[in-house]
């Protein structure tokens, strides 16, 4: 006879078998998952923030269980979307694992090892270059909201004359032209002085054909600002989506050069996009940070920022309603 069983070896989660069961009995225990206390603590949401040669860079795991045994998750690097991982080896408080290059120059799979430490957790990436990088982690924030929303009195980010208010990351490409604020190529990102927990975001915003560009929310959580055909199916990488989680029900694009708006609030991780006047997201949970966030801090307050480094884009009222 065979059975299936959970394997562990010197504490650590190994993985599901065929053995015999008399040989298994007599040289193995068999160990459920929610028994086993340091595969349970892994489980979960990390905030991340990695070091590449001295400087931050943000980034974010999830791992999951699937069925009895298999760790499996997402991963979300310094740069793209989250990307699903198929399995996270485990054994004895460490684990690891592996995913394929997106945008990275490379071609070499990425390699994450970590440990266990308590809290929180540890380890290093290789990249698709081979380049090794140290990160940390921390079990990220539920952001539950229990009380009921009062708004304040709406803020206008954005005067119509000047760049007072925002930053400019890197050399700054973005000015004012009869009242609308351009950035006419690639360059710079954009950045709101002002820090806000949840919000109602009104946004009014032009592309050229072939542009791209993003609204980060607290700048963790990009919504997608792409010129994306409206055929195309509904995409998290596409107009309106949450880059790399949430897709929209539909592209209520209007195309290139034409004013298009999004409204959008902002309750914790709950989030709800109206694009040019139809609801394509409605109230659904932003898991974790999306590629090209400020920082991992999923706790704090944070900025409206602009993607400004993938070709021209434009935007005029900019307003933000924040919670009391």
């Amino acid at each position: 006879m065979y059975k299936k069983f959970l394997v562990l070896s010197l504490g650590g989660l190994l993985t599901l078998g065929s053995v015999n069961s008399l040989s298994a009995a007599a040289h193995f225990s068999s160990v459920p998952i929610k028994h086993n206390a340091a595969a349970k603590d892994l489980i979960g949401r990390w905030d991340i923030t990695m070091d590449e040669d001295g400087k931050s860079v943000p980034s974010w795991l999830e791992v999951k269980l699937s069925g009895y045994s298999t760790l499996t998750g997402y991963f979300v690097a310094g740069s793209g979307s989250a990307r699903p991982i198929a399995k996270v080896n485990f054994n004895d408080g460490k684990f690891n694992f592996t995913i394929p290059p997106q945008w990275e120059k490379g071609d070499q799979d990425l390699v994450i090892e970590g440990e266990l430490n308590g809290s929180e957790i540890h380890g290093t990436l290789t990249t698709s270059e081979g380049k090794k990088y140290n990160w940390k982690g921390v079990k990220a924030p539920y952001l539950k909201r229990t009380s009921a929303v009062v708004w304040a009195k709406p803020i206008e980010l954005f005067n119509g004359k000047d760049l007072t208010g925002w930053k400019a990351l890197g050399e700054n490409q973005w000015v004012v032209k009869n009242g609308v604020l351009t950035s006419p190529h690639s360059g710079a990102n954009l950045i709101s002085d002002q820090k806000f927990t949840d919000f109602k975001l009104h946004v009014e915003f032009k592309y050229q054909k072939g542009s791209n560009s993003g609204v980060y929310l607290r700048g963790r959580y990009e919504v997608q600002i792409e010129d994306s055909p409206k055929d195309a199916h509904p995409s998290s990488v596409l107009f309106s989506g949450i880059y790399g989680f949430l897709s929209p029900n539909e592209i209520a694009a209007l195309g290139p050069d034409k004013w298009q708006v999004f409204d959008i609030t902002l309750i914790g991780r709950m989030v709800t996009v109206v694009a040019n006047g139809k609801t394509v997201i409605s109230n659904q949970e932003i898991p974790g940070i999306t590629g090209g966030a400020l920082n991992s801090n999923e706790g704090e307050p944070g900025p409206v920022y602009f993607q400004g480094d993938h070709g021209p884009i434009e935007f005029r009222k900019i307003i933000i309603t924040p919670v009391k």
